[in-house]
């Protein structure tokens, strides 16, 4: 008996993308799969910012690739990073050897941007992924550790005061969490700081004229009176031009002066040796055609944060980087490779817009809806909790989180707040 030769896939990047088009080919008998990613686990970013201020652990938004894609028999993890694209030969070389492929799917999201910004690279705190999230949780808590002893109240303030830069969800999130651990934790955990805690200073920073630049005027108008009602100092149309880890400076020339700048300003996708500059778009993401193939590469496909598609007339200049993009592409083209192999036709991309939301705080959030609904407050909240809680990749995070979220909300704490580093 002839046996049938599978088609060897490569995906580059196990976040929401990657792991949506697995999902769709698991145990697929046409198809061999190989997942590569840096880490050894799957996260949620959208929940990094619980992460990073100590209300949800980092186990609760992760979880092992390897015990994740077990149960699938045609698909195996490889934990390496991506070193060059060989298109001519069909092969990757990674960073612990070089695989072959028929079809290569680069899925691998977006890096932070810094704009050119070498001292904010250097000095800012990124929020990009898991381990950003943790070295965040612990650098704030040993500033106040550190403060709490201070006497000098200039010293104090700038120990206790952070900026946000980016006034998109993440930077929102991050604000309106800082400000009820103000409120609600740290007077208690730290009561040598109980007169102090107006000291504790909140600046959200945005370039934009708008907060949530993306969603209606009613959202960024309810969001903005909820952050400054919670406290939070909000500056907008104004841009970080320097920050050397003492002094936050503007473009405009204004100042403040703090060792905390949260980098939430921007993303920018990555770049790839084997590709040349011509198969990159704006903001570095690779130009693909309408079934999410690379314009100038055939055999290679790009998906989620990772490409920059043009063909859909609804969003001619790309779909927003966002998780329901991602997880639409994903489907798409694993639908689509199924029609390749019993020699169907391939269905173009187009997006279906399910709505965007974002949380402030408790019971203060946001939630654009198809057909302009706007919805705010209580409803909004329970909403983004539950989409949220079922897009974690699995039942066992979606009860943790559940668990936590309900502890938070009735006593305003969780005891998570440990400092914990690796030893060097």
């Amino acid at each position: 008996m002839k046996t049938m030769n599978k088609e060897k896939i490569i995906i580059i990047g196990g976040g929401f993308a990657g792991i949506s088009v697995i999902k769709n080919l698991k145990n697929n008998d046409q198809c061999s799969i190989t997942l590569v990613d840096r880490n050894n686990y799957n996260f949620f970013p959208p929940l990094l910012y619980q992460a990073a201020t100590g209300f949800l652990e980092p186990s609760s938004i992760s979880y092992p690739f390897r015990k994740l894609l077990r149960a699938y028999r045609n698909v195996q993890f490889r934990m390496a990073e991506l070193v060059e694209i060989k298109h001519t030969e069909k092969k990757v070389v990674l960073s612990d050897g070089d695989l072959e492929y028929d079809t290569l799917i680069i899925a691998a999201g977006l890096e932070s941007n810094y704009f050119g910004i070498d001292n904010i690279r250097k000095n800012a705190i990124p929020m990009k992924t898991l381990e950003d999230a943790l070295n965040m949780r612990n650098i704030l808590l040993q500033r106040i550790e550190k403060a709490s002893i201070l006497k000098n109240k200039e010293e104090l303030e700038k120990k206790l005061s952070i900026v946000i830069a980016g006034g998109g969800p993440t930077g929102i999130e991050v604000a309106g969490m800082l400000a009820e651990m103000r409120t609600h934790i740290f007077p208690k955990d730290y009561p040598e700081l109980k007169h102090f805690a107006h000291q504790v200073k909140i600046y959200l920073v945005a370039g934009a004229p708008a907060l949530l630049k993306p969603m209606s005027v009613k959202s960024q108008q309810y969001t903005l009176r909820s952050l400054e009602a919670m406290g939070i100092t909000v500056l907008l149309h104004v841009q970080v031009s320097d920050f050397d880890g003492e002094k936050v400076t503007m473009k405009d020339g204004s100042s403040i002066e703090t060792e905390s700048l949260i980098w939430a300003a921007g993303v920018t996708g990555q770049e790839f040796l084997g590709l040349p500059p011509t198969a990159y778009g704006a903001g570095k993401r690779l130009l693909v055609d309408e079934y999410n193939e690379l314009v100038e590469h055939k055999g290679i496909f790009a998906i989620g944060d990772a490409c920059l598609q043009l063909t859909d007339k609804n969003y001619p200049n790309g779909h927003p980087q966002m998780a329901q993009p991602a997880l639409q592409q994903g489907l798409n083209l694993a639908n689509n490779l199924k029609a390749k192999f019993s020699g169907k036709p391939l269905i173009p991309f187009r997006y279906k817009d399910r709505g965007s939301m974002a949380i402030i705080g408790a019971n203060k959030a946001v939630a654009d809806l198809p057909g302009t609904i706007h919805v705010d407050g209580f409803m909004a909240s329970f909403m983004w909790i539950f989409v949220h809680l079922m897009s974690l990749v699995n039942y066992r995070n979606r009860i943790r989180t559940l668990y936590n979220w309900g502890v938070a909300y009735m006593t305003k704490d969780l005891p998570l707040r440990m400092i914990i580093r690796p030893k060097r």
